[in-house]
């Protein structure tokens, strides 16, 4: 972040000095990174002293200080200098900013603190020139916010939270990334309750927003597909007059918050009549798009690296950014050409040595971003392998999506309804209670049948099954909501014996 002095940063969030002279204060700047891991503390860092499950921040910090910080930002004075907040009102809490086990105490303390503290430096890169992009969407935020980041690294320094921190710690701690060197900051803004994105783009608020989809993430949060449109919105509705709002016309939910706005809207589409657009879209053999980018008059071919047909979209509403941010319509074919997967355990491609192909999909899901996975676990077993020229088997590795609330047995059904009507070889179906079994029963009554179709108590027991069946050329997905733990099914996969294509 920008070099701050610790009473300056004191003065922001409204702390007290603990452990440390007004005098001092005055001199001593932060320097370094802020860190809520004392094992990543850098010299001359800041350290969030944050309770965790098992642990509290503030046992640490002594260990934080020795490490290089030079000061902690606290609930309580933990005998180093620090800058001590106070408690959370209710009026932070009820924002929707926070959320935390401990709502009322240092928890919610800190986070508001650290959100003040990054709505102060976002406020002054902004005004300096520092370009806010902000993403939302109930699928393919990660995915998007990566490409992004690879199409507007050629123009200029890029700040991109890793993996998905996009929550009302990942958020500010990604803004706090951001120095008078950096020309883009790239925000993924999530949301588990009404008035949780608002908060967010409060802290940083976004010069373009990106509005993917809405889809059924969260249900059991919301309540309603509605209410998590509206909750969306408050991206778009965020963005200032002078800004732009990317929306994906091909979702009417999304589509309809043109009128939510007021900033210039950039409609993309996977079809002609909207700003930016693809045609002739086409798979290689491992689910890769092809297609022909228009915008501008322009049109170029595009090939990307990254896995699903569903990342069209994503490669639209990022190439639809970098053109509003100076880009030609060639330099984002050439850096989504070179684009591929960033974050762990999305869409992640690999084919081991024996030809086993392991599509490692395991952070999350939901049933939209399942449905895509299973299409692009279906199109990779088109192809035939070996010398007896037979067609590859998919097996689909499946855990359950957490919060669907109500909807969650009807949607496990849905999706082993559907990876039946896919034709995928086989299906494990991972874990217990009563969304699995409908998952495997889903399966069943659309008509798999023998062992095409099977429940399994845990990862382990399908890595058993998985060692014991696999055979040349098989394709594998696995994919569940990160609760069910399947990340590391997947990474065992592939480490036998893989190699990256």
């Amino acid at each position: 972040m920008i070099a701050l002095t610790l009473a300056q940063i004191a003065e922001i969030v409204g702390g007290e000095l603990a452990d440390i002279s007004p005098v001092e204060a005055a001199e001593v700047r932060v320097t370094g990174t802020v860190e809520f891991d004392s094992r990543a503390v850098t010299p001359g860092g800041l350290f969030l002293a944050l309770p965790g499950a098992r642990s509290d921040g503030h046992d640490f910090a002594a260990g934080a200080i020795a490490s290089g910080a030079v000061a902690v930002l606290a609930a309580r004075p933990v005998g180093v200098p620090a800058i001590v907040v106070p408690a959370a009102s209710e009026a932070d809490t009820a924002s929707g900013a926070l959320e935390h086990d401990d709502a009322a105490g240092s928890g919610a303390a800190v986070l508001a603190a650290l959100a003040k503290l990054a709505a102060a430096v976002a406020a002054e890169l902004a005004a300096g020139g520092l370009r806010i992009i902000g993403v939302t969407g109930s699928s393919g935020k990660t995915s998007t916010k990566d490409l992004l980041a690879a199409v507007l690294a050629p123009l200029g320094a890029v700040v991109a939270p890793p993996g998905s921190f996009n929550n009302e710690l990942g958020h500010p701690w990604t803004v706090l990334r951001a120095t008078t060197d950096t020309d883009f900051l790239i925000l993924e803004m999530s949301a588990r309750h009404p008035g949780n994105i608002a908060a967010l783009a409060a802290i940083a608020t976004p010069s373009i927003g990106v509005v993917l989809n809405v889809g059924t993430a969260h249900l059991g949060e919301f309540g309603s597909r509605e209410i998590i449109a509206a909750t969306k919105s408050e991206l778009p509705q965020a963005v200032p007059a002078a800004g732009v709002v990317v929306l994906n016309a091909d979702d009417s939910a999304v589509a309809a918050m043109a009128d939510k706005t007021a900033a210039r809207v950039v409609r993309v589409s996977r079809g002609p009549g909207a700003d930016v657009w693809s045609s002739d879209e086409t798979l290689d053999e491992l689910a890769r798009p092809r297609f022909t980018l228009h915008a501008g008059g322009e049109s170029v071919p595009i090939t990307l690296a990254v896995h699903g047909e569903h990342q069209v979209s994503n490669a639209l509403c990022a190439a639809a950014v970098a053109l509003e941010c100076g880009a030609s319509v060639a330099q984002v074919a050439d850096a989504l050409a070179g684009a591929g997967a960033v974050s762990a355990r999305r869409m992640q491609v690999s084919t081991r040595a024996d030809g086993v192909t392991i599509i490692n999909d395991a952070y999350n899901a939901n049933p939209d971003s399942m449905a895509a996975g299973l299409k692009a676990l279906a199109w990779m077993a088109r192809e035939t392998v070996g010398a007896t020229g037979h067609k590859r088997r998919s097996w689909a590795v499946l855990g359950e999506m957490g919060e669907l609330g109500d909807d969650a047995i009807s949607e496990h059904d849905r999706i082993g309804r559907f990876a039946v009507r896919l034709d995928v070889s086989r299906l494990i179906v991972v874990g217990t209670g009563r969304p699995v079994n409908a998952m495997l029963q889903g399966a069943v009554m659309e008509g798999s049948w023998g062992s095409e179709a099977v429940l399994v108590p845990d990862a382990d027991a399908a890595l058993d099954l998985l060692r014991a069946e696999l055979a040349e050329g098989d394709v594998v997905l696995v994919k569940a909501s990160n609760a069910a733990g399947l990340g590391a099914l997947a990474d065992l996969l592939v480490e036998q014996g893989s190699q990256q294509r």
